[in-house]
């Protein structure tokens, strides 16, 4: 039978030949094309992959190409990384904010859950902010203690940005529910202060970039890169304007 199929073949040209062969092979190609996609998949993830070092995102910051760069690819320079091998994860266009006449308004929820779906994920290291976001993360408990972290891991480091460690405070209780439910309810929280952030103005990144108000660093206090960030801050640093 496959005798007869092969020298029927052999006499067949054109669209009906390759009718015949989708007619008679069809299972055999359907099944190795699968393969070929399969194998294919495989080896581009292989040789495509690249070692996530660290995750950041900028929140109420709104970076140019240049400062972009500075703040992403360059750090793989700084730590003599190769970038075919390793990457930055930079997240951008996150905004939170309670003016509901900021233009930014519009994605503060989605902002947000992005924001808490990549805490959770353990996929957020570092943070770039402005004060109203660095308000958020902090009083929501989000942020590790800058002051007490580097003490413990790096004090030369900790010497050199003591003076650009900024507090904020971490709300333990409050009574915001029950303030919403009745208006005339006074509010009242339970706080501690802590230095849960660092003023960037005094890098040469972010000083000369123009900023109106201070930009701050925080670390996320699950980050599972907590080395990786310390070393983030130093190349920051590297670097100053006064």
């Amino acid at each position: 039978m496959k005798i007869i199929r092969n020298e029927k073949l052999k006499t067949l040209k054109g669209k009906k030949k390759i009718q015949y062969i989708w007619d008679y092979y069809k299972l055999p190609l359907v099944i190795l094309g699968i393969l070929l996609y399969i194998f294919g998949y495989i080896s581009y993830n292989r040789f495509s992959y690249k070692d996530t070092i660290l995750y950041m995102a900028l929140v109420n910051v709104n970076a140019g190409e240049t400062l972009t760069k500075e703040l992403s690819t360059d750090f793989l320079d700084y730590q003599n990384l190769n970038p075919s091998k390793n990457k930055l994860e930079l997240y951008t266009g996150l905004y939170l904010t309670d003016n509901e006449q900021s233009d930014y308004y519009p994605y503060t929820y989605a902002s947000r859950i992005k924001i808490l779906a990549t805490i959770d994920g353990k996929l957020l290291d570092v943070v770039l902010m402005n004060k109203e976001a660095f308000d958020a993360f902090s009083q929501n408990g989000y942020l590790y203690d800058l002051e007490e972290l580097l003490c413990q891991t790096d004090s030369l480091l900790y010497h050199t940005v003591q003076s650009d460690l900024a507090t904020n405070i971490f709300i333990l209780e409050d009574n915001a529910a029950e303030c919403q439910l009745d208006p005339s309810v006074s509010y009242y929280a339970l706080t501690e202060e802590h230095y849960y952030g660092m003023d960037l103005s005094r890098t040469e990144f972010i000083g000369s970039a123009g900023f109106k108000e201070p930009v701050y660093l925080g670390i996320i206090a699950n980050s599972p890169h907590v080395d990786t960030a310390i070393a983030y801050i130093k190349y920051l640093f590297s670097k100053t304007i006064y």
